[in-house]
């Protein structure tokens, strides 16, 4: 699935296919676009059309090799119902801006259920099928083929899936940048175009500057000096804080009275006692 399809939308698309049909046929449908026998492919008005070169095989009969109408068409949308998904889009800057970016995003199936419709295809109910292959099976090879190229397709081009669905690129563009959201986001996503200007190298040049005559000294030791004394350090207003961290009956103290009281006492003489060397 990965090597047909890069995006999250591309996959979603293929997974639709696989969930109503068997793993050989979607092997088959994989080398069939993968081969080079998809023909003549087009998304036009809803509808995926293909023709897709068939297999010859003399034990069946066939020694000419054949050509297979292929089709997949995806339920539209009704323009009502395109109307509320556009409104809910507007509301979120992340869902505007990624889709004037030509972004589908992830989340976007929100807006959709919100209105009880389907943005991506999720099984055989979101999408018709057709091919005049004599397989019995629908979806079938061809049909199978058809989907990843398509899925392929949308890599380079998501709004296949809104036109899949009943609004063209330009509409959604257009109806999304009539919003106030819409026509901000627009305004900052636009960008004046800047004409080419010429070079004369492709390298940063060094520029000369005047600087002014300054001493070594001064150059390597600056005009401004440290002061000779530092300024004696403040008193702490907290005494004994690293005792205090320890609580007033740490594991190691086995006395009745207070450890915090007993060591405040001792700093209080200690420093009394040699409060002039200090």
């Amino acid at each position: 699935m990965a090597e047909f399809s890069k995006t999250w939308w591309g996959n979603q698309f293929i997974a639709a296919i696989a969930s109503f049909t068997d793993e050989a046929r979607l092997g088959r449908g994989r080398s069939y676009a993968r081969g080079g026998k998809i023909l003549k492919f087009s998304v036009n008005k809803g509808i995926i059309r293909a023709t897709i070169r068939g297999s010859v095989n003399p034990y069946f009969g066939v020694y000419k090799e054949p050509r297979y109408n292929t089709e997949i068409e995806l339920k539209a949308i009704a323009k009502k119902d395109w109307s509320k998904i556009i409104q809910k889009l507007s509301t979120n800057a992340s869902f505007v801006s990624k889709l004037l970016l030509n972004e589908v995003p992830e989340n976007i199936e929100e807006s959709f259920r919100e209105v009880n419709q389907r943005f991506l295809p999720r099984d055989s109910r979101d999408m018709e099928t057709e091919c005049d292959c004599p397989d019995w099976s629908n979806p079938c090879k061809h049909i199978a083929g058809l989907c990843y190229r398509f899925a392929a397709e949308l890599d380079d081009d998501p709004f296949l899936l809104f036109e899949l669905r009943g609004l063209t690129r330009e509409e959604l563009k257009e109806e999304l940048a009539k919003t106030p959201l819409g026509k901000a986001l627009a305004a900052g996503l636009g960008s004046e175009k800047l004409e080419p200007v010429s070079v004369s190298s492709y390298y940063t040049q060094p520029k000369t500057s005047n600087v002014e005559a300054i001493a070594l000294k001064e150059f390597w030791l600056g005009k401004k000096h440290f002061p000779e004394v530092s300024p004696q350090s403040q008193e702490s207003r907290i005494p004994a804080i690293l005792i205090k961290k320890q609580g007033d009956f740490p594991p190691f103290w086995h006395e009745d009275r207070s450890f915090i009281e007993v060591m405040e006492e001792l700093y209080e003489r200690v420093k009394t006692k040699n409060k002039d060397l200090l």
